[in-house]
C-alpha cells in the first residue's frame, strides 16, 4: 500500500508555513482543517497553508510537496492512531476510539489518491473556497528517469 511523504526540493517551506512538516514525514491533505475557514482566514502564512499546503502526521506541520512511497500495516495503524489522537487534542473530539473512524477514512483517502502512482511520484495540492465549502484539487509529476551520462563528466586523465 501507498501513502506520500513529506519531500522538500529547497528551503521555501521554512518561510511560508507557520509550522513546516519535517522531510519525511507521512502526510494527509489535512483539507479538514479548513472547513470552517472563511475569507477572512485567508491571510499570510495562514493563506499559504490553505491554498497549498499537505498536513504532515507527525509534527502536524504543512508541506508544498509530497512523493508516494510504500507503507506498512503497522505504519499505517500508527498513523491512524496518531491522527485520531490530534482530533482529540486540537479539535474536541471526545476520545481516540470515537475519533478513529475519522481518521482512518482521511488516511485512506490519501492512500486511494496514492494508489495509481509509482513511487517517488510528486504530488501538489491547490484549494479554494466556494459556496459548498473547501474544494481540493491534486496535481502529479511523474519520476523521471535519469541516465548516468546526465551526471558523469566525461574526459581523460591524460588532459
Amino acid at each position: 500500500m501507498r501513502l506520500a511523504r513529506v519531500i522538500h526540493l529547497d528551503e521555501s517551506d521554512q518561510n511560508v508555513f507557520h509550522n513546516p512538516a519535517r522531510t519525511g514525514e507521512w502526510c494527509v491533505s489535512g483539507g479538514f482543517e479548513f472547513s470552517n475557514w472563511s475569507e477572512g482566514d485567508l491571510t499570510g502564512k495562514s493563506r499559504q497553508a490553505f491554498a497549498n499546503g499537505w498536513l504532515g502526521l507527525e509534527t502536524f506541520g504543512r508541506a508544498t510537496f509530497v512523493a508516494v512511497a510504500e507503507l506498512s500495516e503497522a505504519e499505517r495503524d500508527a498513523l491512524e492512531r496518531s491522527l485520531a489522537q490530534h482530533f482529540v487534542e486540537i479539535y474536541g473530539a471526545p476520545s481516540p476510539e470515537a475519533a478513529s473512524k475519522v481518521a482512518a477514512e482521511e488516511i485512506a483517502f490519501m492512500q486511494d489518491l496514492c494508489a495509481d502512482h509509482a513511487p517517488n511520484t510528486l504530488l501538489t495540492v491547490s484549494r479554494e473556497l466556494t459556496e459548498a465549502g473547501v474544494k481540493e484539487q491534486f496535481r502529479k509529476i511523474e519520476p523521471q528517469d535519469a541516465g548516468l551520462e546526465q551526471f558523469a563528466i566525461h574526459g581523460s586523465v591524460d588532459d
